[in-house]
């Protein structure tokens, strides 16, 4: 099986988890409009779409060479933080099975997928654009800051570090993963966790913002919290890692949240005079 085949799997389960969570989240009335509603979001957080692009890029050409740049520069804190939680990691394990290995292998991969795109396709459909934003540019800040920890920490997962008590439970399960998460992980750059801070980020959003999708935020929480420990319970990062990740998020969203709201005080009304023309030939059109 190769790169392909894997990442079909993952397009194919992702689609089907964003059409179930459509119909379950926001429902036949609120999809109503919704094209017109995702063409004017667009419009309206282009720059911000464009900045977290711009951030992907910037992360994918780094990481190719961070690993050197961080021995040259970077701090290796494995000792300190395997000191601090001693066998905290193998004792999670201690409680394996093959039921709970194949949860965590599935929400690790394909939950994790579907908890960081879906929310953006149900905010780009709202009529307030300040989800999205928030959104977009927390996931930007947790890139920029993510990217900056990996230079300046080395720090290696437990199932590297104490491979006799901790095992690599998703690649023995499930060793095809290793074409995916090889392609945007590297051995060294486990602190903080992204999967962590990325899916507490979301629901950090989703909580924020309940009122408009009130059935997202408990799966978006219990979806988080499921990653979190994913993460440790498979053996990828350590709980350190995991404690990071959330208050990585906490920082994003809160900067998101901000921007969000000044961009939103500052956004002139569709048929205020110094509102834009598109917005004001809207405004023409609905009267």
């Amino acid at each position: 099986m190769g790169l392909a085949t894997v990442l079909a799997q993952l397009a194919t389960v992702v689609v089907a988890l964003h059409l179930l969570g459509l119909a379950a989240v926001v429902g036949r009335d609120g999809l109503a409009g919704a094209p017109s509603r995702i063409q004017a979001n667009l419009r309206r957080v282009a720059p911000t779409l464009g900045l977290l692009v711009v951030v992907l890029a910037v992360n994918g050409i780094v990481r190719d060479v961070g690993v050197e740049i961080s021995w040259l520069i970077g701090v290796n804190v494995t000792g300190a933080i395997h000191a601090i939680e001693g066998g905290f990691v193998a004792r999670l394990q201690s409680v394996a099975a093959p039921p709970l290995t194949a949860y965590f292998g599935a929400v690790y991969v394909f939950g994790y997928a579907f908890l960081v795109t879906f929310p953006v396709v149900v905010y780009l459909a709202c009529e307030d654009d300040r989800p999205v934003r928030t959104l977009l540019v927390a996931y930007a800040v947790n890139y920029a800051l993510g990217l900056v920890c990996y230079v300046c920490f080395i720090s290696y997962g437990p199932r590297n570090v104490t491979p006799q008590a901790v095992e690599s439970l998703l690649y023995t399960n499930w060793p095809q993963a290793q074409l995916l998460t090889g392609r945007v992980n590297r051995n060294t750059n486990v602190f903080p966790s992204l999967h962590a801070s990325l899916s507490v980020t979301v629901a950090l959003v989703a909580r924020r913002y309940r009122d408009i999708f009130p059935r997202w935020y408990p799966v978006a929480a219990a979806l988080a919290v499921s990653i979190a420990v994913s993460t440790m319970y498979l053996g990828i990062h350590w709980a350190t890692d995991v404690v990071a990740g959330g208050a990585l998020a906490a920082v994003a969203v809160a900067v998101g949240a901000t921007v969000a709201e000044a961009a939103d005080e500052s956004q002139p009304a569709p048929g205020d005079p110094s509102a834009g023309w598109t917005d004001r030939v809207v405004a023409w059109i609905r009267r």
